[in-house]
């Protein structure tokens, strides 16, 4: 693939990322995509044969961006208070550049249940909670896999939940002088402390962090 090619492939996937995020698998036309990256529809088929194909590929890709971009809350060096700080800043970052993001998640899991199955198939929660334990013994205590889902259900809803409900959001701040972005920047820090703070207060290590061994088996067979 020469140059030229090269570049109008990748003009014709940030079309995509930007309709599909908007208009979802099923919303989406191909035409739509064409007149986006401005294009002709049959440039489309060229590159990726379908919409079936071209939402595929986008799809890996914004799961495998996402990874990266979060890959550093594994990193040795970093404290688990930083890490927190690290997500929450990030992740509501990246859904500042891309708003659609956690409907066009919620809408692919609804309508494929079995990609999302087979991505986190994938991801070994097991090896990613040996790395934290190693990493933060002390802050996390003696917990299992059943806590940290969780820790991370909790602290990815605290994250995601304003954009989920962005319309209600902005209606309370129609109250205020407080602007959605504004609201969106002080939460950044607002939710990471609000996070370390209930770490901090929480016994992990007491009875009701953990549970039944033959139940923590069996999450950890799936």
């Amino acid at each position: 693939m020469d140059t030229k090619d090269k570049l109008t492939e990748e003009k014709i996937f940030e079309a995509a990322i930007d309709v599909f995020l908007v208009k979802g698998m099923d919303g989406a036309r191909m035409q739509d995509i064409a007149d986006q990256a401005a294009v002709n529809k049959s440039l489309l088929h060229y590159y990726f044969r379908s919409k079936e194909k071209l939402f595929n590929a986008v799809f890996e890709k914004l799961a495998m961006k996402m990874l990266l971009e979060f890959s550093p809350v594994l990193n040795p060096n970093m404290t688990l208070e930083n890490k927190i700080r690290f997500f929450f800043k990030e992740h509501i970052s990246l859904m500042q550049k891309h708003p659609g993001l956690p409907a066009f998640v919620l809408n692919e899991i609804n309508r494929n249940p079995e990609r999302i199955k087979k991505f986190i198939a994938n991801v070994h929660v097991n090896n990613f909670w040996e790395t934290l334990q190693k990493q933060h013994g002390k802050e996390l205590g003696d917990c299992n896999v059943h806590t940290l889902i969780q820790i991370i259900t909790t602290i990815a809803s605290i994250s995601v939940f304003p954009f989920a409900a962005r319309g209600l959001i902005e209606g309370f701040l129609k109250k205020t002088d407080i602007q959605f972005k504004d609201f969106l920047n002080v939460r950044k820090e607002f939710a990471a402390e609000f996070v370390i703070g209930a770490l901090k207060n929480r016994n992990l290590a007491n009875p009701s962090c953990n549970m039944p061994s033959s139940q923590s088996k069996k999450i950890s067979k799936k």
